[in-house]
């Protein structure tokens, strides 16, 4: 499974290996997003026999499954965050380098949008989505700015949002690091698409799906992503979950995955050079048991 189609590069790779292979093989690809499929159709079109591609996002994962009548597979890729398709669309939303309607949402058919919570949301619940979500140690004054600029007119494009933004960090924090904008827009990106909230239970039923052998591989681009994919990992690989403290085991727990990487695979310099947006990226594998 694919339960990241995007572009449909790691599908199209998947399906030359399945081709190798010889006869047999099937890839399920998972998107929410219409354009991915859209893509997905003319850019895999020689290889439909071997491919199934659903409109549904990841969290249906199991749902998907049972409908198409598998019960196990060999290996599931989730490949997090916003597609280089989205990014490169303007009219999306997502891009702080673009000035476009406050959108971003991954699924166009969902009827919240970055621009609901911005011009909705009170100075806490606004500060407490970009802290949490941005890790912006300037999260309670880009909330304060925003609730303020909001009282002249309404936010409604991703340029009025980003002169806010730069208006509320001063000029010496402006000066370091990356974009002024890019941790609030990630912020407001995971609350629209319920990110985090559905990265747990998928992976948890992805794992469940997996036949023994099978490989589950994540990748994530960012601190929040990785920790709930390493500590998840880390649970599964242990057989037991009781308190150290207790002399025997009660929970009748049994290990379920297998670390593969103990440390995350991170990009080449070579893939760098080719592929800049890969430069957070973070993959994790592991096995079922």
């Amino acid at each position: 499974m694919d339960c990241t189609l995007g572009g449909a590069g790691h599908s199209e790779a998947i399906l030359k290996d399945l081709k190798e292979m010889g006869p047999g093989g099937l890839l399920v690809a998972l998107d929410q997003d219409p354009a991915a499929i859209e893509e997905a159709e003319r850019r895999l079109a020689s290889d439909r026999e071997r491919l199934i591609l659903v409109r549904a996002n990841f969290a249906g994962l199991a749902d998907v499954l049972n409908e198409l009548g598998i019960t196990e597979v060999d290996g599931v890729l989730f490949d997090l965050g916003t597609s280089s398709h989205q990014l490169d669309n303007p009219a999306r939303g997502f891009s702080y380098q673009h000035d476009a309607t406050l959108d971003m949402r991954m699924d166009p058919g969902q009827p919240l949008t970055a621009g609901d919570l911005v011009n909705n949301l009170t100075d806490a619940e606004l500060a407490k989505i970009i802290k949490d979500f941005g890790e912006e140690r300037w999260a309670a004054r880009i909330a304060s700015f925003i609730c303020e600029g909001r009282k002249t007119r309404p936010i409604e494009t991703t340029a009025q949002l980003v002169e806010i933004i730069k208006k509320a960090i001063p000029a010496g924090a402006r000066r370091q690091g990356p974009h002024p904008a890019k941790r609030t827009f990630q912020a407001l990106r995971i609350a629209v698409n319920k990110e985090l909230a559905i990265l747990e239970p998928a992976v948890l039923a992805a794992v469940q799906s997996l036949r023994p052998g099978g490989r589950i591989c994540v990748i994530t681009f960012h601190s929040l992503e990785d920790r709930i994919i390493k500590n998840l990992y880390r649970r599964l690989a242990l057989p037991c979950t009781c308190p150290r403290e207790l002399p025997v085991c009660v929970c009748g727990g049994r290990k379920t995955l297998k670390i593969i990487s103990s440390r995350p695979v991170v990009p080449s310099k070579e893939e760098l050079e080719s592929n800049p947006r890969a430069r957070s990226a973070k993959l994790r594998i592991a096995e079922k048991v």
